[in-house]
C-alpha cells in the first residue's frame, strides 16, 4: 500500500511538473513582446487588451511601446521592432507594408477591424444640411466662408491631423491634388489627435463650419454627427501608390480614399517564436459597432486605454472569448475579475 501510495505521489509529481514545465515552455516561446501603443483611441485600447491577453493568457511579458503609424511600420521593416502593429492602417504605407511581407520581414496576421477602416474629409451634418450642393471635396472648396480658418477668417481651413499619421501625410497631398490653396484655403496643422478632436468639438458646439481629416470607428464620430465628404474621381490604386501615399511627391492627382484594410501586423521573427499566442493574434478581429460602443464608454468615462480594455473583457466574453484557448480564457477571467 505504501509502494502503490508513494508511486501515486511520485506520478502525480512528474504530471504537475511536466504541466508546470509546459507552460514555462509557452512563454519562454512567447517571450518579451513589444506592442505598438499608438495614439489614436481604437488603437490604444487594441494594444492594451493585446497586453493583457498575452500576458494573462499566454504568459509573455509584453510591454507596451509608443508609435505611430509610419515610424512603427517602417521600424518593424527596418529593425523587427516592436514586435506588434495591432491596429496598422496598411494603405497608408503599401509599398512600405507590401515589401516587408515580400522580404520575410512583415506577417499579417489578421484585420483588425473586420469591416475596415474608414478615412477621408469630413464635414458636420448641419452644414450639409443647409448646403446640399456640397457633396464632394471639390464642393466644398468652392465655398471658403463656410469653413472659416482660426487665425484668418477670410480664408478657409482643412484641419489636418498630427505628423506622423499616414491619413496626416494623404490630407497633405490630396490638399495639393485638389488645388485647395487656390480656392483660398490654407491647411491647419492641429498638433496632436486631442488638437484634432478639440477643432471638432469647438466648432460642432458653436455650430460653425469645419472641414478635415478624420475616420472611423471613432467615438467623436458617434457623438458629433458628421458627413464624409466624396471624391470627384475614381480610386487609382497606382496613383495612390505613386503620389497620394508619398510625402515629397510634387504633382499629386485627384483621386478616392479607399475603404482601408487594418490588419495586425507582427514581425517575422516574433511569429516563428510566437507558439500559441499567434493563434490568439490570428483569431483577434472585431466590428466597428463593438469597437465604437466601447469607444464611446470609454470618452464617457474619461477611461484609459487600459480601463476601456478591462471594461471589454469583463463585459464582452462572447466576443473574445472566441479569440483564446479555453485555458487561456479562464485565466485572462481571473486577472480582471
Amino acid at each position: 500500500m505504501k509502494k502503490l501510495f508513494a508511486s501515486t505521489i511520485l506520478a502525480a509529481g512528474v504530471v504537475g511538473f511536466s504541466g508546470a514545465f509546459a507552460g514555462m515552455a509557452s512563454a519562454a516561446e512567447c517571450g518579451n513582446v513589444t506592442i505598438s501603443n499608438m495614439n489614436w483611441q481604437s488603437a490604444e485600447v487594441l494594444a492594451n487588451l493585446d497586453k493583457i491577453i498575452l500576458t494573462e493568457g499566454y504568459g509573455c511579458n509584453a510591454e507596451l511601446v509608443v508609435g505611430d503609424t509610419v515610424p512603427t511600420i517602417t521600424s518593424m521593416v527596418e529593425k523587427g521592432q516592436p514586435d506588434i502593429a495591432p491596429e496598422g492602417w496598411v494603405d497608408l504605407l503599401p509599398d512600405v507594408v507590401n515589401k516587408g511581407v515580400q522580404d520575410g520581414k512583415l506577417v499579417s496576421v489578421s484585420q483588425a477591424l473586420a469591416d475596415g477602416g474608414e478615412q477621408g474629409w469630413w464635414i458636420p451634418k448641419y452644414i450639409a444640411d443647409a448646403n446640399p450642393d456640397i457633396k464632394t471635396i471639390p464642393d466644398a472648396l468652392k465655398h471658403p466662408e463656410l469653413f472659416p480658418a482660426p487665425e484668418d477668417s477670410s480664408k478657409g481651413a482643412v484641419f489636418n491631423g498630427p505628423q506622423g499619421w499616414g491619413g496626416t501625410r494623404v490630407t497633405t497631398q490630396f490638399f495639393k491634388a485638389y488645388d485647395a490653396e487656390k480656392a483660398g484655403f490654407t491647411l491647419v496643422d492641429t498638433g496632436s489627435s486631442a488638437g484634432l478632436d478639440g477643432s471638432v468639438a469647438k466648432a460642432y458646439e458653436r455650430k460653425q463650419g469645419w472641414m478635415g481629416y478624420y475616420w472611423a470607428p471613432t467615438a467623436l464620430l458617434g457623438k458629433y454627427d458628421m458627413v464624409k465628404l466624396g471624391f470627384d474621381a475614381p480610386y487609382d490604386e497606382a496613383e495612390w501608390k505613386r503620389c497620394n501615399t508619398i510625402e515629397d511627391c510634387p504633382d499629386p492627382k485627384p483621386n478616392e480614399w479607399p475603404k482601408d484594410r487594418v490588419e495586425t501586423l507582427v514581425t517575422k521573427e516574433f511569429a516563428d517564436r510566437a507558439g500559441p499566442a499567434l493563434d490568439y493574434l490570428k483569431a483577434r478581429s472585431w466590428s466597428n459597432d463593438t469597437v465604437n460602443k466601447l469607444l464611446a464608454w470609454m470618452s464617457d468615462n474619461q477611461a484609459t486605454g487600459e480601463d476601456g480594455a478591462k471594461y471589454f473583457l469583463k463585459n464582452n466574453e462572447d466576443v473574445w472569448t472566441k479569440w483564446v484557448s479555453p485555458e487561456a480564457a479562464e485565466k485572462i477571467k481571473a486577472s480582471v475579475m
